[in-house]
């Protein structure tokens, strides 16, 4: 039994080694991760095991840990100013919460290597990050502050509360979720959705714990994927890995027999 996380990324990340002539090599994995509100250091070591015990790959990770005195909202990230941060890679996941920077240069340098084809997944505070301008009102395609949007596909301005999440595979369809049994996660975030940017639903989700009656009822895409800039880049993004023990749950994704 995979976690959800973990099992969406394995088949992501495992379809580029079908592309590979033998004898095949691993697959180049670069992870980003820092900033304020989780605990980065114990999410990467989560992140790196998981993947290496289910799929070939040899992952690389960039990490910064905000010290005393700096805004973590607005982590220094070593991607940062460096355009070509994912050469020789693969895939990037993005895995950091950069809530407040908004600096257009910083994203400019964020966005270049996917712009330029290499694929992405992000994940939960990933979807929060390098907001500007008034991010909580819908976005439009080409909007100064659309463009970490357009990237991830979806605009999510916020979540609901600390519950269970009940996931279920998008009636969209996708092979990613293909046999996925609905069940309830560990405490999670909901995040909600504003702007779609022609994204395929995976999984989606609704609470049926939250506080409020209205909000047991309402559903958000969890995950998807969709393709980016003049590339067509692919890119999957999933809003779950608020915890670490969702993160590390072993009883996480049920599939059925096939």
């Amino acid at each position: 039994m995979l976690p959800p996380f973990s099992l969406a990324l394995a088949l992501v990340l495992g379809t580029t080694q079908l592309l590979r002539a033998e004898p095949v090599k691993p697959i180049k994995v670069l992870i980003v991760s820092g900033g304020c509100c989780h605990d980065y250091a114990r999410q990467r070591e989560i992140l790196e095991t998981g993947l290496k015990a289910r799929i070939h790959v040899q992952v690389t990770q960039l990490f910064h840990d905000p010290k005393a005195g700096e805004r973590a909202t607005r982590p220094a990230l070593p991607i940062y100013g460096n355009p070509r941060y994912a050469d020789g890679y693969d895939v990037v996941i993005h895995n950091e919460c950069a809530a407040d920077e908004d600096s257009p240069a910083v994203l400019d340098a964020v966005l270049a290597p996917h712009r330029q084809g290499t694929p992405g997944v992000n994940l939960h505070c990933a979807m929060h990050s390098y907001r500007s301008g008034d991010w909580k009102r819908p976005v439009r395609a080409g909007d100064s502050n659309a463009r970490w949007f357009e990237y991830t596909g979806i605009q999510s301005s916020g979540h609901g509360p600390q519950s269970p999440i009940r996931l279920a595979a998008s009636p969209a369809g996708h092979t990613i979720a293909m046999g996925f049994e609905s069940f309830n996660t560990a405490d999670e975030e909901l995040y909600n959705n504003l702007t779609s940017f022609d994204v395929i639903p995976v999984l989606v989700g609704m609470q049926p714990m939250a506080r409020n009656a209205a909000d047991r009822t309402r559903t958000a895409n969890v995950a998807w994927v969709h393709h980016y800039g003049p590339r067509q880049t692919k890119v999957f993004s999933m809003t779950l890995a608020h915890n670490e023990a969702g993160m590390a749950d072993p009883q996480g994704c049920r599939t059925k027999s096939r």
